[in-house]
Formats: structure tokens, C-alpha cells, sequence
């Protein structure tokens, strides 16, 4: 299941998985969509290693940027991963 975080200024949407476990990792699919004229730039980043895939239309400057971002709330949303997102979070 995907949980929405947050939408940028530009309409593009930031959401997260559920946290799961890949080879013995605990790990949080994170993704980013913004709908542009004939379709969506989207970009996949994995937590906690950053590891970015499927690019699609975002310019390497917005995805560093991206990344900065991720880097100042990946704790945030870990923890909302663990508990289903911002709807059953408990008192971040």
C-alpha cells in the first residue's frame, strides 16, 4: 500500500510504502509523480540506502534535490512506513 506525504509547490506528490524487509533490510519505497501535458515525471528512491530507480522525466537537478529532502525526513517517513501512514501514526 502507498501513503501520501506530501505535495511540493509544483504538484509533485511524495508518497511512501509500507515498510517491508528485502535481503534482511528493512526498506520504505519512496515515490515521486507530478503530472506534466501528455503524462507523469516519476522517480522511485529506496530507504534507507537511497537508492534511486525507474527516473522518468526529472532532470538530475530535481532529483538531487529530491534527495536533499529525503535526507531531512527519512526518519519521518520510516516511521510512518512502520506504522500505515499519517493516519494511524501515533503522536509523531
Amino acid at each position: 500500500m502507498m501513503y501520501q506525504f506530501m505535495t511540493f509547490n509544483d504538484n509533485t506528490e511524495v508518497v511512501h510504502s509500507d515498510a517491508y524487509f528485502e535481503k534482511g533490510i528493512e526498506t520504505v519505497k519512496v515515490y515521486f509523480e507530478k503530472s506534466v501535458y501528455g503524462g507523469f515525471y516519476s522517480a522511485e528512491c529506496y530507504l534507507p540506502n537511497y537508492e534511486w530507480k525507474n527516473i522518468e522525466g526529472f532532470s538530475q537537478e530535481e532529483i538531487s534535490t529530491f534527495h536533499e529532502y529525503l535526507q531531512s525526513v527519512s526518519h519521518i517517513i520510516i516511521r510512518l512506513a512502520r506504522e500505515g501512514g499519517f493516519d494511524n501514526a501515533a503522536n509523531l
